[in-house]
């Protein structure tokens, strides 16, 4: 896909070098991807944004491709991904402010900025995961309660080299059925984030469509994909999930604070996290922690990765809030 940006490498407080690509004139906007994904995966909206009046600087974040790879578990907590994206403002925008988009982790992380950096943070959009409050309970003691009959892959993802043994060997079949399972093609309740009783692999028994790809996946998707976490790894992108107790002991401080920049959040209706907590659709109420919402959209036919299953949509809501801020 044919898209005109440069990479651009900032390096951060702490000695780090992250790579983004980089276009357009005006604004900062930042858009950070999630697990386990690339900048590549707003290929939809990085010309859009930037022809609408903006710079647009697509984040790739620290484990993933060209961007820093730290071995320690404790790098990727999310108040040090929070700081190199205030790095990156830092690096590329003279007013000190950006409006951040984030995906998946990456809602997390534009969110965790905002919460501790707010005086860069003109805005922020969250997609797919909601913005609540912080937990009373550390996640690994609610996952013992509420998981304790099912396969639930952040408890396989926390002991270090299972999940890369897995998926290390084919990764080019680890993103078909991963993006495949967590799509509005897959399954709501047997997908990439839980399996029956007794499973011992993720990906084991998910289907796998081969060349027969969803339409919003194209094999040279998938081999982007694949070639990108060749190159890093997965302990990178694995190391965020093994760093959610110590994230909920970092936030702490900032429990009681909300998100007063203006906001929007976007999601597939066909989301399976959103019910990723037996008995609750986390979409009831998705952004009890912005104060200044200015939409919340499902969108019918998406999934997970809802800017690339519904690309078009995706970019007119996202142009739209921005030219509205």
């Amino acid at each position: 896909m044919a898209m005109d940006y440069e990479f651009v490498d900032v390096t951060t407080p702490g000695g780090l070098t992250l790579r983004a690509a980089v276009t357009g004139q005006g604004p900062l906007v930042v858009l950070v991807h999630g697990f386990p994904e690339s900048w590549y995966s707003w290929r939809h909206q990085i010309g859009p944004i930037a022809a609408a009046g903006f710079r647009v600087a697509a984040l790739q974040v620290r484990g993933y491709g060209d961007s820093a790879k730290p071995h320690d578990v404790a790098a990727y907590a999310i108040t040090e991904l929070a700081g190199d994206v205030a790095a990156l403002i830092d690096a590329l925008e003279p007013s000190g402010k950006a409006i951040l988009i984030g995906h998946d982790w990456g809602a997390v992380i534009v969110q965790t900025t905002a919460l501790v950096h707010p005086e860069k943070v003109r805005a922020i959009a969250s997609l797919s995961v909601p913005a609540f409050m912080h937990s009373p309970r550390k996640p690994s003691d609610i996952w013992a309660e509420i998981y304790a009959d099912r396969f639930y892959y952040m408890r396989y993802f926390q002991d270090e080299g299972v999940a890369e043994a897995e998926f290390e060997p084919d990764l080019a079949r680890f993103v078909r059925v991963f993006f495949l399972s967590l799509s509005a093609q897959g399954s709501m309740t047997d997908n990439g984030l839980f399996r029956p009783k007794g499973t011992t692999r993720l990906l084991d028994g998910l289907p796998d469509p081969g060349t027969n790809l969803p339409a919003w996946l194209s094999q040279e998707d998938v081999d982007y994909y694949a070639a990108a976490f060749r190159k890093s790894g997965m302990r990178g992108p694995l190391n965020r999930y093994r760093c959610v107790d110590r994230d909920w002991d970092l936030m702490a401080p900032y429990a009681g604070r909300m998100i007063d920049q203006p906001s929007l959040f976007i999601a597939g209706l066909q989301e399976p996290t959103r019910y990723m907590v037996p008995g609750v659709d986390r979409f009831d109420n998705p952004v009890p922690r912005f104060t200044d919402c200015r939409g919340v959209h499902l969108l019918d036919g998406a999934g997970h990765w809802v800017q690339q299953e519904k690309p078009q949509e995706v970019t007119r809501l996202l142009v739209d809030f921005l030219k509205g801020i």
